[in-house]
């Protein structure tokens, strides 16, 4: 029986593999440099890191089918990954404001050197948001280790008017791709 790892400590990540009924044998996160490279474009970031991510831990546990993933915001061309500090997280809600922005999630899965990966892109639209609402929500902790600086699936929902693609990639891990790349790779057999 193939071991499925998830290259990414990330509990909402483990939520979502949990909806296709895979427990992953081992959360473990990549450690790698996660700088962007000068003028990156934004899906070539996210595809960069998750596979980086997915090849880092299959190196070290070629037994196993690895997925790696990363996330990012991105505001006319600028990325917008997790903010600094509260001062940050509230100057990227106020850009974010009453606009539309996308996320781009780089999915990889890995099985020995073998790696594929694809990038899904949603587009959210924010409502326009008052100085205060900003305040209050980057006080509740929630966004500050959010790319963007929030969390759809939170409190940070609120702002959204609406969306375009897929809500689960906005969350960080598109589980349709997932599957698909799952299946191809034979890691649906690594149900534990």
């Amino acid at each position: 029986m193939m071991r499925l790892y998830l290259a990414s400590r990330s509990p909402r990540r483990r939520e979502l593999i949990a909806r296709l009924g895979i427990e992953p044998s081992a959360i473990a996160a990549a450690d790698i440099d996660e700088t962007p490279l000068p003028n990156e474009p934004a899906a070539t970031y996210v595809a960069r890191l998750a596979t980086d991510k997915a090849r880092h831990v299959a190196e070290r546990h070629p037994e196993a089918v690895v997925i790696g993933a990363d996330t990012i915001v991105a505001l006319d061309g600028e990325l917008l990954g997790k903010p600094a500090d509260a001062d940050a997280a509230c100057a990227m809600l106020d850009r974010l404001s009453g606009r539309a922005h996308e996320v781009l999630t780089g999915v990889a899965v890995a099985r020995g050197s073998d790696v594929h990966g694809i990038v899904e892109v949603s587009r959210v639209w924010f409502r326009s948001l008052g100085r205060a609402e900003i305040e209050d929500y980057v006080a509740t902790g929630e966004p500050l280790d959010k790319a963007g600086s929030y969390a759809i699936q939170g409190l940070g929902g609120a702002f959204v008017e609406r969306t375009e693609g897929p809500w689960d990639n906005i969350v960080g891990l598109p589980m349709a791709v997932v599957a698909r790349l799952l299946a191809e790779r034979g890691g649906l057999s690594g149900r534990s």
